[in-house]
């Protein structure tokens, strides 16, 4: 009897079988078949001899074949031939399995079949941060999700997203405050902001002791500060002198010399949103992406829309220069500040 050992996005038992009897290459890295007799897992183009299909199990990845006990075959490969994205992820899914301890990188890279380096460098590539960071990011999600439920207990949070213990959790940096805080929605934190006139209009910073938590673009001063309140409803905002020079250097942005930017930030975002914020950062002054070509430089070709909405929940325009991606067509498209000032920072950029 055939069994999925994972549902797949399209096909049924005898699709699979029949990709697999025609030796199909599209399906390639996106369907594994392991073969009870032998404990050998292959891929649908594999030239062997092909078993009963009473014989045949199938996988839409490669951790779950090694998992269920599968070599690879060693005249396809099926190990080396998938696609990066495809090992990362399968990678990615043993992390998340395994988000009650530190996962390590000898131990990836025997899943993989690579070299440490080798794994650690893919990691780089495809997902723009180290295995490490992807699974500090996801338990720290996991932690911020958790807290978030109104009757959630702090500790049953930790153990849940995978903390080992209370000060494992205390000194993650994610949050940008404690978890009691956070769960509080910011409840007695201290945000400091200042505002100053820039070439677009009124624009505030905000920053916890850590670093720049928001920037707004607004028509007004009281408009900024509404905002800024409705983003953190819980915490104590206050003006700030000493924030001066900060905003002084996010404002120089927009002058034909700009300051370089190297601030200190404070961001609450997943591990998908701060790939795409650090690819956004790496865009040159005057010039500008498509999100088609910055889902691709993350190594996620298909996340077209994920990555746009990423754009938009950017809490600090400017400083990520979420303005430099634009549409297929070259339109500026959208902008949470609005439209025409995304036109005008491409034009002062383009100079």
């Amino acid at each position: 009897m055939v069994t999925l050992a994972m549902p797949l996005p399209n096909p049924t038992p005898d699709e699979a079988w029949t990709l697999i009897q025609s030796r199909d290459a599209r399906a390639d890295g996106l369907l594994f078949y392991g073969v009870r007799t032998t404990r050998v897992f292959c891929r649908p183009s594999c030239p062997s001899r092909r078993p009963g299909r009473d014989n045949v199990e199938f996988f839409s990845d490669l951790i779950n074949a090694l998992r269920a006990g599968y070599r690879p075959c060693k005249r396809c490969n099926p190990a080396g031939i998938a696609p990066e994205a495809q090992i990362v992820q399968t990678l990615c899914s043993h992390l998340n399995h395994n988000a009650d301890r530190l996962v390590q990188l000898a131990e990836l890279a025997r899943i993989a079949r690579m070299s440490p380096f080798t794994v650690q460098r893919l990691f780089q590539r495809v997902l723009g941060v180290s295995p490490s960071q992807y699974q500090s990011h996801q338990r720290a999600s996991a932690f911020r999700r958790s807290l978030a439920k109104s009757d959630a207990r702090i500790t049953d949070a930790i153990y849940d997203a995978g903390y080992s213990s209370s000060s494992r959790a205390y000194s993650n940096q994610s949050l940008g405050m404690t978890p009691r805080d956070y769960r509080n929605r910011g409840l007695n934190q201290s945000i400091g902001y200042a505002i100053g006139k820039s070439p677009l209009g009124q624009l505030l910073i905000a920053a916890t002791e850590k670093g720049l938590c928001s920037v707004i673009l607004t028509k007004t001063k009281d408009e900024a500060v509404a905002e800024l309140t409705q983003q953190f409803p819980a915490a104590n905002l206050n003006p700030c002198a000493d924030l001066a020079p900060m905003l002084h250097q996010v404002i120089s942005q927009f002058t034909e010399h700009p300051a370089a930017l190297d601030l200190p930030l404070d961001l609450r975002a997943t591990a998908f949103q701060m790939r795409v914020w650090q690819a956004l950062r790496t865009i040159p002054r005057g010039e500008t992406r498509t999100y088609a070509q910055l889902a691709r430089d993350i190594g996620q070709p298909s996340a077209v829309r994920a990555v746009a909405r990423a754009c938009a929940t950017n809490p600090v325009a400017v400083v990520i220069p979420c303005h430099r991606v634009i549409g297929s067509n070259g339109s500026p498209t959208g902008y949470r500040w609005g439209i025409d000032r995304k036109q005008k920072l491409l034009e002062i950029e383009s100079r």
